[in-house]
């Protein structure tokens, strides 16, 4: 499937912590922009990939975008850890012929929505009957459980997470449509920060949000003939390792060996770009010490080198690796990755607020801590 499929087109609504459409009208927007984008008529549309989370089914999305007939659909599981493979999913299916024009989508009201964890009975995953009694009640405190291990081991700060939200917080202050748009965050508001769960602080954590995104997908072929310049999927990845728990991997016998080892494994397998030939990234940030966990995961540093990593404004524009140049989930919009999809094409193109010079390549993760995906674009 390499460089067999592009993405020719891309949209969105605009992001805020509450907006008054319902998911359903949100996704169909962000379609029907993302087909405006690429010239292409919902007419064409016959694949469909979501998330397994979606609200909105493949049915309802047809009937309202006018597609013909649907000849592909695929759902992908694990909330954060989905996006890049629907992307992934629907250039499968271009190269084998099961459908010829794509669309994968997210829409999410979880900014003015209720939280999952916050309901007083719940049925519980496995993984979770053992943590859940013993106050691991939310995402951010399964995560402070990996970044105690992980300071411990590889002797990391709150010096280096700040570096990770710093960077991303200046690039959402160039970015019209990210939520911190010209809020600016020093060190000193970082460190004086209430903290949600130690050693996680309000900073560490990404935002809350409703929008909707989408992309449309072509083949190699028909991409050069779209209204905007392709970006190829070179090469895609999912990964589940051996012995893993969902957000909570502390039964694998090394926890900080995290899902983006196996992903990044079949990632680079038929890859002909490297870490090294990468330019600039979109890594999944929904709390900050994902960042150096999947800079060692994808390669970029030996294990136990990503905080330091993060050092001397290495995340940042003129950087040794720009990371989530419209903001991220930490600062642009928190939409299950999905919006880090849509700015590893901008970067393709050129069209990013934050452009990355000769970015003729970009790396796409999904969660790092659940089963993962990822994706290479090129130009």
């Amino acid at each position: 499937m390499k460089d067999a499929a592009a993405i020719v087109g891309i949209g969105e609504t605009a992001f805020a912590r509450k907006l008054d459409a319902p998911e359903k009208t949100l996704a169909v927007r962000a379609i029907l922009a993302a087909l405006d984008d690429a010239g292409v008529s919902p007419s064409e549309v016959d694949g469909f990939a979501s998330y397994t989370m979606e609200a909105t089914d493949e049915v309802e999305v047809a009937k309202n975008i006018g597609a013909g007939d649907v000849t592909f659909f695929s759902q992908v599981g694990y909330g954060g850890g989905a996006g890049p493979a629907t992307v992934g999913q629907l250039a499968m299916a271009i190269a084998a012929g099961q459908c010829r024009v794509g669309v994968a989508w997210r829409s999410r009201k979880r900014g003015s929505g209720a939280r999952p964890w916050a309901g007083a009975s719940q049925a519980f995953s496995a993984p979770a009957r053992w943590t859940r009694p013993w106050g691991l009640l939310r995402p951010v405190d399964e995560i402070a459980m990996l970044t105690r291990r992980y300071m411990h081991e590889y002797g990391a700060t709150r010096d280096h997470l700040a570096n990770v939200a710093i960077a991303v917080r200046t690039m959402a202050n160039h970015n019209p449509r990210a939520l911190m748009y010209e809020r600016r965050l020093t060190r000193e508001d970082y460190m004086a920060a209430r903290w949600i769960s130690e050693p996680l602080c309000l900073f560490d954590n990404c935002l809350e949000t409703d929008g909707a995104l989408a992309c449309v997908l072509v083949s190699a072929e028909r991409a050069r003939d779209c209204r905007q310049p392709p970006a190829y999927v070179h090469a895609f990845g999912q990964g589940l390792p051996r012995q893993s728990h969902t957000m909570v991997n502390y039964w694998c016998e090394d926890p900080l060996t995290g899902p983006a080892w196996t992903c990044s494994r079949q990632l680079y397998r038929r890859s002909d770009i490297k870490p090294h030939d990468i330019p600039v990234a979109q890594l999944y940030d929904a709390f900050t010490p994902l960042i150096p966990l999947s800079l060692e995961g994808y390669g970029f540093c030996a294990k136990g080198e990503g905080a330091a990593f993060t050092e001397g404004g290495a995340l940042e524009i003129g950087g040794r690796l720009p990371i989530n140049t419209s903001g991220g989930g930490l600062s642009e919009a928190y939409v299950h990755g999905f919006n880090l999809i849509n700015e590893g094409v901008r970067q393709i193109r050129g069209t990013s607020v934050n452009p990355v010079r000769d970015a003729d390549a970009c790396l796409v993760t999904a969660g790092e801590g659940v089963p993962t995906s990822a994706l290479i674009l090129r130009k």
